[in-house]
C-alpha cells in the first residue's frame, strides 16, 4: 500500500512543479555529487546544476558514450539525458519516464537532434530486445515495485557487453534484497561504490539555491515538505544520508 501511495505523491508532484516552474529552472531531481578531487568543468548555462550534473558525470565516467545508443530510464524533467547527450555525443539517445507529464514537458523543452523522450514503465519497457549500448537510471529504481522486473527487463534490451549505469540509495535494511536481486539478475558486477559523503556535500553546497526555490515557488504549507525532498541540511532527508540509514550507491553492472 505504501508504494502505491508514493506513486500517487510523485504523480502530484510532477503535476504541482509543471504548473509552478513557469521559468523552466527545475530540470534536475537528483541530490547531486560533489568532490572537491572531482572538479568539473561546465558552461555559465549550466553551472547552476552543478552538483546534480556532477553525479551523472561520475556515473557516465564508467563507460564510453561516443557514438552509442543510450536510455535513461527514470529520467525525469530531462536534465541530466540532455546534458550527457550533448556533452558526450551518443549516437542516440531515449529517456523514458512513467510520468506523462514529465515527458511532455521534455518533448517540449529540449530539441536535440537524436534525442528523444517517450511514456513507459520501467518494469515494460517498450524497447526491442539488443536495442541499447549503455542505460542509465539516476534516483528511480528505489520506487519500482520489483526491481528484480525492471534488472530483468533492462538486460533484455541491452546488447551483450552493455552497460547498466546505477545511481540511487536504499534504506540500510533494505540493501541486502537489492543486492540478492542484482546477484541473480545475469549482470556482472563491475563496480560498486557507496558515495554518502559526496551526496551530502552537494546537498550542503547546493542549500542555498534550492531554499530559494522553495521560497519563491512553494506556498508556506508546503514548504517543509519541499525542503525534505530536495534534502536541505536540517530536513530528515538529508538526516539520514549524513547518518548512513539511507545508503546512496553507485553499481556498473554488464551483460
Amino acid at each position: 500500500m505504501y508504494r502505491f501511495i508514493e506513486a500517487w505523491i510523485f504523480r502530484k508532484w510532477y503535476w504541482y512543479i509543471s504548473k509552478i516552474d513557469r521559468r523552466k529552472e527545475i530540470l534536475f531531481m537528483n541530490f547531486g555529487y560533489h568532490n572537491d578531487n572531482e572538479k568539473t568543468d561546465l558552461s555559465e548555462e549550466d553551472e547552476k546544476n552543478r552538483y546534480s550534473i556532477q553525479l551523472y558525470n561520475k556515473l557516465v565516467s564508467f563507460a564510453e558514450l561516443a557514438d552509442k545508443k543510450i536510455c535513461e530510464i527514470g529520467c525525469g524533467r530531462g536534465g541530466g539525458l540532455s546534458y550527457v547527450h550533448k556533452t558526450f555525443k551518443p549516437l542516440r539517445s531515449a529517456g523514458l519516464d512513467l510520468n506523462r507529464k514529465a515527458v511532455d514537458f521534455c518533448n517540449s523543452h529540449y530539441n536535440q537532434e537524436g534525442l528523444t523522450f517517450i511514456q513507459g514503465n520501467a518494469q515494460e519497457l517498450p524497447f526491442e530486445k539488443n536495442a541499447f549500448d549503455i542505460v542509465l537510471n539516476v534516483e528511480s529504481s528505489h520506487r519500482y515495485l520489483l526491481f528484480s522486473k525492471f534488472l530483468s527487463e533492462v538486460h533484455r534490451i541491452l546488447k551483450s557487453g552493455g552497460y547498466l549505469l546505477l545511481a540511487d540509495f536504499r534504506h540500510d535494511h533494505k540493501m541486502a534484497k537489492m543486492k540478492d536481486d542484482i546477484s541473480n539478475s545475469g549482470f556482472e558486477v563491475l563496480h560498486y561504490e557507496l558515495i554518502n559523503d559526496s551526496v551530502v556535500n552537494a546537498l550542503e553546497a547546493d542549500d542555498a539555491r534550492k531554499r530559494d526555490l522553495v521560497k519563491r515557488l512553494v506556498p508556506p504549507f508546503l514548504e517543509n515538505t519541499s525542503l525534505n525532498f530536495a534534502g536541505t541540511i536540517g530536513s530528515t532527508t538529508y538526516h539520514r544520508y549524513n547518518s548512513g540509514k539511507y545508503l546512496y550507491f553507485i553499481y556498473v553492472l554488464s551483460k
